[in-house]
């Protein structure tokens, strides 16, 4: 499998000191409850999705592919005062991922397909001043959803899930769910025993979720629910 070159490591591994400072400085001012559970996962019910048929697989980094435990890991947040539905969200996310990143710490930038849209096959590069940087490629595209798979030099081997929709009190939900191991021994080192990438990764996708309740002028209620299985990889 393919690395990244020494060059671009060194430059990621530079930023990570910048990306854990930023993360700590917002930390002090977050006022968003984050309510975290941490639980014990089994490969035969925590692994990804399986890549749908039709894809390209060229690049791919699959968990295989990785280092560490297998984390599947849930972001969930409850948007009240809204009148958007779950298909109009993610219409307005498919057309520009990159309005909701928290643009101090990541950046969504298209390197394949067409501006404004999501098809299978588009690719982004999301780059962030901390140990999360790398290509990752568009494997399915549905009215509420869409899944990414990461591809090689990304820093996290597996797939991420964006969706929305309605719970049971008809509010509406949005949730960002990834299955993944750490792309490679450092990514491992500083995500599973320092804890560094962890908590940048963290403050990312949170950001995204509250974002995404100013996109549709409403407000989270309840917080954001955060739901992490952990499953041993064989080596």
């Amino acid at each position: 499998m393919p690395v990244q070159p020494l060059p671009n490591r060194l430059l990621t591994t530079a930023r990570w000191p910048v990306g854990v400072a930023a993360t700590s400085w917002a930390y002090i001012w977050r006022t968003t409850p984050m309510h975290r559970r941490e639980l014990e996962g089994a490969l035969d019910r925590d692994g990804p999705p399986p890549l749908p048929a039709g894809v390209s697989l060229d690049g791919v980094q699959r968990p295989e592919h990785g280092a560490g435990p297998l984390l599947r890991r849930r972001y969930r947040a409850r948007i009240r005062d809204t009148a958007t539905g779950p298909t109009d969200l993610m219409s307005r996310l498919t057309g520009d991922p990159d309005q909701v990143a928290p643009g101090e710490l990541a950046k969504f930038s298209k390197t394949s397909g067409e501006e404004g849209v999501m098809r299978v096959g588009d690719e982004f590069l999301v780059r962030m001043p901390g140990p999360w940087d790398g290509p990752i490629r568009v494997v399915e595209v549905t009215p509420e959803s869409f899944r990414f798979a990461t591809l090689d030099g990304h820093l996290e081997a597996g797939q991420i899930e964006w969706r929305a929709g309605r719970d049971e009190d008809g509010l509406l939900t949005f949730e960002i769910e990834s299955w993944a191991r750490s792309g490679d021994a450092v990514s491992h080192l500083l995500h599973n025993h320092l804890r560094m990438a962890k908590e940048v990764q963290l403050h990312m996708w949170t950001s995204v979720l509250e974002r995404v309740a100013r996109l549709v002028g409403g407000r989270l209620t309840g917080g954001i629910d955060i739901e992490t299985h952990r499953a041993d990889f064989p080596e």
